[in-house]
């Protein structure tokens, strides 16, 4: 007689009495005359790929945590035993804090080089340095004796491109050298970088938050953060980048973060084999993302518990603080701007605000709104033309042209020429008596409050042009084949409308100093007014229009500029175009991607306000073929295999039998094919006549008849159900606190129809006038 367990399930169910009372009865019949028992110990013997999922598939987060229980308990009853087991308890329960160190570490080194290559890179398009290639602009004039302060950025061991082909820097035919090889880098750059992502890592292109959004929801996308993904996307983040495309590296940052974290998981047995512990690392890791972006390691926290994570316990919330601080002190340490800083532009303003200033930056947080949500729009259009029409089949050819686009129009205006970062470092800068800008080009300089000169004027004549020109560029950037951030062209947009309506306020109080709204505070010879704070305070407004962040953005907003005194005007911009974009559409452009792409992502913040009930929603419907189920006994192997080759369904509900439809539990298809197939190999006997016996004994058999193939193992005895009247408000509640695949739906504990996560999707968009199909994956 052959032992009746096929797998290591059967013993997690069974239980070690029941292990051992059956090993009793296989003796007996050895004894009795029946030959030797054989016997699988499922403990040495257990079942590769069993509990695992498919690709593009929604993991069960209950029976994952489970999982993680019985695991846990498992080494705590053991450490009572022996001090290897309980050291090896120890080891297991600091194994979280050490991977969260590897990933700080990793992150913050990544992190450190990119920005390194991308400043070196950027600078490699406007000219070279003579004593070594590899130097960028601000290095290469360090060592020099011969820089004055007025032209600090010019050595003679730095020469533009035109300079050293003709000979001079002066001039038209330099300068259309300097145009020319501006053009030439760009290309050269993109192509690259869309090259390098279409011929090995797919993955790589865009942003990588929706996607980080939907994996941290359940879902499973192999790859995505797999080590072809990381190295790729580490490198054609650089080029892109430094292409002077309109797009920032802080978005893609946390994919990367997400990547190494995902990598370094594979060396804890915890991790690796428990796909929702997992998540709560990737969580930990989005925060990292942000903290080495923006040098802001509590805004990164925040911004992972507000924005992308969807299951965050407070473990979770110690360890991203703990690897955030790590990632930002290894940023720290690298020192990649030289300047002692985590950021490009670190700003310390000295002026006070008042009170009358809410009204402009209220005006700041509207306009961030009305952009938000125009661009969302714009964006998403564009995205669909791409993917419905011929230009989604050359992407190559979409970046060239968008590239030599972008050169071709950024190179003539000063301020759309320099990278995103140093654009905005530049526009949240206080003017001082040493600034040579020309953003500085007042008549006076030396005093408090003064009047616009004509270096201003062009400054603002410029900023205009940039404004509409990064406001227009950005639609069509975001979404191209190549990794591409939100962050730092939304911020670029702000800071400029913000900066523009510092200045004007700036020389309205300038030249009426006796208007009600500036008496008493803004009296002649005060510094009253900082355009700088005006431009930060338009950056945080348009990214929040953009992405919907609130405190995590403000956060990071005065942990990047050091200004903790300016948190109620960055709350009141922020708040006010929240609530301007919400009006036009609730999701951010995070949630906009996710939907386009189909991914089956329940938005946690979305309500649900349709009065239908379970059985409206569930399958069958009426016009369906009935439910396909598995019976507890009386099928074959081969009638099993049969049911589960005619359908494409992820699981079968089992019941008692066809007549009856009572609920016994529910099985997964992977499970169900990697047992039979794993019994044919392994079990002598087992044949497509073989009956298939779900129950807990065997039921009487002919003499002759193949032996059976026992799987009460591999079913869920509890799967959720709900009945046929539950309000599907509540329903929808339950996938979302729980994170189900599925949900049976009975009555009287009859079977009558199956809820998945797909059909609730389908169901939301068919209410919001939406087309059902558009939801591709389980």
């Amino acid at each position: 007689k052959y032992a009746e367990i096929s797998s290591h399930w059967a013993y997690c169910v069974c239980g070690k009495h029941c292990w051992t009372r059956k090993r009793k009865k296989d003796r007996a019949a050895g004894m009795n005359g029946n030959g030797p028992a054989k016997l699988v110990d499922p403990l040495e013997d257990p079942v590769p790929g069993l509990g695992t999922y498919e690709d593009f598939n929604t993991i069960d987060w209950v029976r994952e945590k489970s999982k993680d229980r019985d695991r846990h308990r498992e080494i705590t009853k053991k450490s009572r035993q022996s001090t290897v087991a309980l050291l090896h308890s120890v080891s297991d329960a600091f194994s979280g804090w050490l991977l969260m160190l590897l990933v700080g570490l990793m992150s913050g080194a990544l992190a450190g080089g990119i920005d390194i290559a991308a400043h070196w890179l950027t600078d490699m398009k406007d000219g070279v340095c003579l004593i070594g290639f590899w130097f960028n602009h601000e290095h290469c004039c360090w060592t020099s004796n011969e820089t004055t302060f007025q032209e600090r950025d010019r050595c003679p061991q730095w020469q533009s491109w035109g300079e050293l082909i003709t000979g001079t820097s002066e001039g038209a035919f330099a300068y259309i050298m300097n145009y020319l090889m501006y053009i030439f880098w760009a290309l050269l750059f993109s192509f690259l970088a869309v090259t390098l992502v279409r011929a090995f890592a797919p993955y790589a292109c865009g942003s990588g938050i929706p996607e980080i959004k939907t994996i941290l929801s359940g879902f499973i996308i192999r790859g995505y953060l797999g080590k072809w993904t990381l190295i790729i996307k580490t490198i054609t983040l650089v080029l892109a980048v430094s292409s002077g495309l309109s797009l920032g590296k802080e978005g893609p940052l946390v994919h990367v973060a997400c990547c190494c974290a995902n990598i370094l998981c594979h060396l804890f047995t915890k991790y690796r084999k428990n796909e929702a512990k997992r998540r709560e690392v990737l969580s930990a890791a989005a925060a990292v993302g942000v903290s080495v972006a923006f040098g802001a390691p509590i805004g990164g926290v925040l911004f992972s518990l507000e924005e992308v994570s969807y299951y965050f316990p407070l473990k979770t919330l110690w360890r991203s603080f703990f690897a955030a601080l790590v990632a930002a002190f290894t940023l720290r340490s690298i020192n990649p701007f030289g300047n002692s800083r985590l950021v490009l532009f670190y700003v310390e303003f000295h002026a006070p605000w008042h009170l009358v200033e809410l009204a402009p930056f209220v005006l700041l947080g509207i306009f961030g709104g009305l952009w938000g949500a125009l661009f969302i729009k714009a964006n998403i259009a564009w995205c669909r033309i791409r993917k419905s029409t011929r230009l989604g089949h050359y992407p190559v050819t979409e970046v060239l042209v968008v590239a030599a686009l972008t050169a071709l129009l950024a190179y003539p205006n000063s301020y759309t020429r320099m990278s995103g970062a140093e654009l905005i470092s530049e526009l949240f800068n206080d003017c001082s008596l040493l600034d040579s800008s020309q953003l500085c080009g007042y008549k006076q300089v030396s005093l408090p409050d003064r009047p616009a000169g004509e270096g201003l004027y062009t400054a603002l004549w410029q900023l205009a042009l940039a404004l509409i020109f990064k406001m227009m560029i950005t639609v069509i950037t975001f979404g191209m084949k190549v990794p591409s951030g939100l962050f730092i062209p939304s911020m670029a947009v702000g800071a400029i409308a913000g900066r523009l309506l510092g200045v004007g306020m700036e020389q309205l109080a300038y030249y009426n100093h006796d208007w009600l709204i500036f008496k008493g505070w803004c009296s002649p010879g005060a510094d009253c007014i900082t355009p700088g704070l005006y431009a930060m305070v338009g950056a945080a407004a348009c990214l929040g229009g953009v992405t919907r962040m609130t405190v995590s953005l403000v956060v990071i907003m005065f942990e990047l500029t050091g200004g903790l005194e300016y948190i109620v005007p960055l709350m009141a911009a922020t708040m006010t175009s929240k609530w301007v974009a919400d009006a036009f559409g609730r999701e951010g452009i995070y949630e906009a991607h996710i939907r386009l792409n189909g991914y089956p992502f329940l938005e946690p913040k979305e309500e649900f306000e349709h009065s239908s009930l379970a059985v409206d929603v569930m399958r069958p419907r009426r016009s369906d073929p009935a439910l396909a189920v598995l019976t507890q006994e009386g099928m074959t192997v081969g009638e099993v295999e049969t049911l589960v080759e005619s359908t494409h369904y992820s699981g079968f509900p089992v019941v008692v039998s066809q007549e009856s439809q009572r609920l016994v539990g529910f099985v997964l298809r992977r499970d169900l094919l990697i047992s039979i197939d794993n019994a044919r190999k392994r079990q002598e006997g087992i044949v497509s006549a073989s009956q298939v016996v779900f129950t807990e004994h065997a039921p009487a058999q002919a003499p002759e008849a193949p032996p059976p193939l026992r799987l009460r193992g591999i079913m869920d005895l509890s799967p959720f159900t709900v009945t046929d009247h539950t309000p599907m408000d509540i329903t929808v509640d339950i996938f979302r606190k729980l994170g189900l695949r599925q949900c049976l739906v009975t009555h009287n504990g009859r079977l009558l129809g199956i809820i998945t996560k797909k059909d609730i999707l389908k169901h939301m968009a068919q209410i919001a006038n939406r087309d059902p199909d558009s939801i591709l994956f389980n």
